[in-house]
């Protein structure tokens, strides 16, 4: 079990060899379901081919990336649409929150049960040693697994992320943990994630 411990700036949970700040709702703007209607209609999704183990599959999501800078990760090239004024207007919202400043958001749309994410860690060159990645999630709420790389002792983390929260992982996160959200056998409804992130550059990276 870990601990939710408050802080002035979101809680801080305890995590051996991570920094995670959970905050659990948000005030965003608007209504947390028309912004997913808004988001869902008016993003330009593809849903992308990556090769796992020598083998080609398609992603079990739609994505759209958004930012200033094109994103390498699992052998695909992700090119960044621009950036909207909603994307704009949340991407200020979260820096407020976090602290952190973000050139970049990768959207996930997972539109039933049937989509997930499978265990994995943000730990491309683009995003330096110790990346801060803000995860935003609107619409059903899904399991966050996390689950850490070498130490069979520690327990596995499922944290719960409804509509209108924000979870911060930054530090050593991506060095020792891996994250993924599992499919589901039962009917759920629609989710959307919007994570942001700062890219460098040629992988050329100052302070994350």
């Amino acid at each position: 079990m870990y601990d939710l411990l408050r802080a002035d700036d979101g809680e801080r949970v305890a995590l051996p060899g991570g920094e995670l700040k959970f905050w659990p709702r948000i005030e965003l703007g608007d209504d947390y379901g028309a912004l997913l209607r808004r988001l869902v209609a008016d993003t330009q999704w593809s849903q992308e081919r990556i090769t796992v183990y020598g083998k080609p599959y398609l992603q079990p999501r739609l994505s759209a990336w958004h930012g200033d800078l094109s994103y390498r990760y699992s052998g695909i090239r992700l090119e960044p649409l621009p950036w909207t004024p909603l994307l704009l207007q949340l991407r200020g919202r979260v820096e407020s929150l976090t602290g952190c400043e973000f050139n970049s958001v990768l959207l996930n749309y997972y539109r039933d049960g049937n989509d997930g994410m499978g265990m994995h860690s943000d730990d491309e060159r683009e995003l330096g040693p110790q990346p801060a990645i803000a995860s935003l999630s609107l619409g059903e709420t899904r399991d966050f697994v996390m689950r850490h790389r070498d130490r069979d002792d520690l327990e596995t983390l499922k944290m719960p992320l409804p509509a209108g929260s924000l979870l911060l992982m930054q530090g050593d996160t991506q060095r020792n943990w891996r994250h993924g959200i599992r499919k589901l056998r039962r009917a759920c409804g629609a989710r959307l994630n919007l994570t942001f992130r700062r890219v460098f550059p040629g992988g050329e990276c100052g302070a994350a």
